[in-house]
């Protein structure tokens, strides 16, 4: 071949590489509205390239192009990787339960018939505050008995009060005295017999002061009260129903604010559970339910299953929580070495790899990592970040989202 002919020959392969080279679409990325176009200049090759030698390589082209602005507004959370100790947990099942101090059962304090019904299953009930009202033969009694004896006691009283005058008058005997006040001993040892009868049947001194005064037939009501505040989650009466004074419960009332946790120890763990230990109590999709420390390990091992028993003590102000829920106790037993830990939130999976999103030049790019160990709310990374690394705290699932959206629209999977 002359050199004429090699000559025209390189002269059109540079030709059609630089027409391929013009003819190249340019990616684009996008996040909360902002949009920037990605021209494969030379700082984007520079750094994507940096990167890639450095610890694997981000994806290439899977770039969410952001502005600094753009990116504060969706949320978007840059943090620099340190080394740290992430606490060893050990993951328990646990059963919430009711606060055994915090249930009562309200038992009818007379026997009698109901007359009115106050409240019913799902009412929220303050301490104090009227269940039912009974129409009983029995108190009625104890009324007009404690009555008759308070009249009696004020009758020995004048009676003493006036043999006192007539002593000192030198009018009667001193033997006439003593009896008087006998008497008003005895009248107020039967007045209070009546009275400690009542109160056991929940009649109060404020009820009892106004006896005298009561309208007709009123002497026959009997209040059931709650004992506590609470919501009634049982009532097992009707209007008209008989009960029996200290039968069985007509009302239950459950305080809900506070509930027990209680953790099932296997005899592997036994050794490593202790009061006092921090405990996250997590519902079946991992989401964070309470936080507490064991309060204390029941002394006993439950024949079934095996098991002992740790409580925590929780607060539950909004009911959030339910008795008879299951969950999962992680509970903290020690720290281990320091190692490089991240937000679990930070890392997603892109095209079936688990990743950090990474900023770049113009956005963030996803980059490969290898996981260890997940504790509590941090993930260990043995692979693809070093100590000092920028990277994406938090927001990784919104940048995920958009690279998604991106691949699908450009019509290729990544």
């Amino acid at each position: 071949m002359t050199d004429t002919k090699l000559t025209g020959l390189a002269l059109a392969l540079v030709l059609t590489l630089a027409g391929c080279g013009a003819t190249d679409t340019p990616s684009t990325r996008q996040v909360g509205g902002a949009e920037a176009h990605d021209d494969h200049g030379d700082h984007a090759h520079e750094d994507g390239d940096e990167d890639h030698d450095a610890h694997g390589g981000e994806h290439e082209g899977d770039v969410v192009r952001l502005d600094a602005a753009s990116a504060a507004e969706a949320g978007i959370v840059i943090a620099t990787a340190e080394l740290g100790r992430i606490a060893e947990t050990l993951s328990l099942p646990a059963e919430l339960r009711f606060d055994a101090d915090r249930v009562a059962r309200v038992a009818a304090p007379v026997s009698g018939l109901v007359s009115r019904l106050d409240k019913g299953e799902g009412d929220i009930v303050r301490r104090g505050e009227r269940l039912a009202l009974l129409s009983s033969r029995e108190l009625a009694e104890l009324k007009a008995d404690f009555l008759t004896a308070k009249s009696a006691e004020n009758l020995a009283a004048s009676n003493l009060a006036r043999e006192e005058r007539l002593f000192d008058d030198k009018i009667t005997s001193e033997a006439d005295l003593d009896a008087a006040r006998a008497a008003l001993v005895s009248a107020r040892v039967a007045r209070e017999a009546v009275e400690n009868k009542l109160h056991a049947v929940g009649v109060s001194d404020a009820v009892l002061d106004s006896l005298s005064d009561a309208p007709d037939g009123a002497l026959a009501n009997a209040a059931i009260l709650a004992p506590i505040a609470g919501t009634v989650i049982s009532r097992s009466v009707s209007l008209g129903s008989s009960v029996e004074a200290g039968g069985e419960a007509l009302f239950v009332i459950v305080d809900e604010s506070r509930l027990w946790a209680d953790i099932a120890i296997y005899k592997a763990d036994a050794d490593k559970i202790a009061p006092g230990q921090l405990v996250i109590l997590r519902t079946r999709d991992g989401a964070d339910a309470a936080r507490g420390e064991i309060a204390l390990i029941l002394p006993v091992i439950d024949e079934a299953t095996r098991t002992g028993t740790a409580r925590v003590i929780i607060d539950n102000p909004d009911s959030r929580l339910r008795p008879g829920q299951f969950v999962t106790a992680e509970i903290a037993i020690g720290e281990g070495g320091r190692i490089l830990h991240v937000p679990s939130d930070a890392v997603v999976e892109v095209e079936g790899r688990a990743s950090v999103f990474v900023p770049v030049e113009g956005g963030f790019a996803p980059r490969p990592v290898e996981t260890g160990s997940s504790r509590g709310e941090l993930t260990e990374i043995r692979q693809g970040l070093t100590e000092g690394d920028r990277f994406v705290s938090e927001g990784a699932f919104t940048l995920k989202a958009q690279l998604e959206k991106d691949a699908f629209g450009d019509g290729h999977a990544h």
